[in-house]
């Protein structure tokens, strides 16, 4: 079968991020769910999001070297294929009503994301030589799409209103139906990457390390990428803590309920989709460098904004920094891994580990927060805007 065009592949791999972003939002709809049927505490359910993220840095390295054996469009095949398996997983999960084979389910659910994400981000640029972060910034608003479209399926087929289950095992086979119909849609699509034979990209790769001609013998040599993976770490760690204190934050300033406050979150994670789309179109004009630089400043001052008026200003200055999220993990991605040729699938795998950023950022807030005040706590996150902002003004440069 003819390979497709470089076109349909980006357009399939658009599809691949949604569901990337459509899986992993669906933590925050169990979060709550199973901690109700299993009677947990705030630090038992927070595991979920420990497992998902100890999965990054668990499999990240181990599927950046497999990608070095497979083409790129048989590990994005394998991806959905593990991720189905991780849905699926949740059927016995929810039958025997344990919560550590839920973890167990949830964590191998997690290692096709990770796979997704070290297959499909280098993919992307591999695609599109001289455009990577303009290109990746745009599929990736995809996957924002998809965070913004999971709650709603998440609270309508697994947080029905009005239901009364005969018993906590009853209650926990809720999630059954929907991820099994997550993991047949994941299963088609596996199909159809397969049969529909996307280009192999791996030659793209060698072109660029001969024509670089520059002597690496590991992406170790290359200080832009060691950079870049802590410019992700601190970005994710960042990104994840605001979204975690949010809530508590409106609640401490506003003293308003869960409910209105989960909506003002929907705004903060919607603002990425927004601003990735936009972001995308500014940055065939502008360096993608400055535009991350300036996203990373504006961050800082909107915090700061924050921390020093308090109120309905604090909440909304929050709420602004996600639209200036948005383009911060792409960038990031695409800067460094630029000109890496044939490390480029490790270094995807070593980047991805990078986010586990994302579990390690929020507890460390979280005690500023319980020594000081919620809301000066927030200057953890200054502190990883500012290393965002030196990659993006110095880091970045290949050398």
């Amino acid at each position: 079968m003819k390979t497709r065009s470089s076109g349909f592949a980006l357009t399939t791999l658009t599809t691949l991020f949604f569901f990337m972003g459509f899986i992993t939002v669906l933590n925050d709809i169990l979060i709550p769910h199973l901690k109700v049927v299993f009677e947990l505490n705030y630090f038992e359910a927070a595991l979920i999001q420990f497992c998902f993220f100890a999965a990054y840095f668990i499999t990240g390295s181990i599927f950046g070297k497999l990608l070095e054996k497979i083409s790129y469009p048989l590990g994005v095949v394998f991806s959905f294929i593990l991720s189905a398996l991780g849905c699926i997983l949740f059927y016995p999960a929810a039958s025997s009503a344990s919560y550590p084979v839920f973890l167990s389910a949830l964590f191998v659910l997690a290692s096709g994301v990770v796979l997704l994400q070290t297959a499909g981000n280098p993919f992307v640029t591999l695609l599109a030589p001289g455009k990577e972060a303009q290109t990746l910034t745009l599929v990736q608003a995809f996957n924002s799409l998809g965070t913004t479209l999971g709650p709603l399926f998440g609270a309508v087929f697994i947080l029905a209103d009005n239901v009364t289950y005969a018993t906590k095992a009853e209650e926990a086979q809720s999630v059954q139906v929907p991820y099994l119909i997550i993991a047949g849609v994941l299963i088609v699509l596996a199909l159809l990457v397969y049969f529909l034979k996307l280009p192999d990209v791996r030659q793209v790769a060698q072109k660029i390390s001969d024509d670089n001609n520059d002597g690496k013998k590991t992406m170790f040599e290359y200080p832009h990428l060691v950079l870049g993976v802590a410019a992700i770490f601190f970005y994710v760690g960042a990104e994840v803590s605001i979204g975690s204190f949010l809530i508590l934050t409106m609640q401490d300033l506003l003293s308003i309920d869960d409910k209105s406050a989960a909506a003002y979150i929907a705004l903060y994670w919607g603002g990425a989709m927004v601003g990735r789309f936009i972001g995308s179109a500014i940055m065939s004009k502008i360096a993608p460098n400055k535009c991350l630089a300036f996203n990373a400043f504006v961050s800082i001052v909107l915090i700061l904004i924050a921390i020093f008026c308090g109120g309905i200003i604090a909440i909304v200055s929050l709420i602004a920094i996600g639209f200036f999220n948005s383009i911060m993990f792409p960038t990031i991605f695409s800067l460094s891994t630029n000109s890496l040729g044939k490390f480029t699938s490790v270094a995807s795998g070593l980047i991805c580990m990078a986010i586990v950023g994302g579990a390690l950022i929020p507890p460390i807030q979280g005690l500023f927060a319980d020594y000081f005040t919620l809301l000066s706590s927030y200057i953890v996150p200054i502190f990883c805007y500012f290393y965002i902002l030196f990659f993006a003004l110095r880091g970045y440069k290949i050398v």
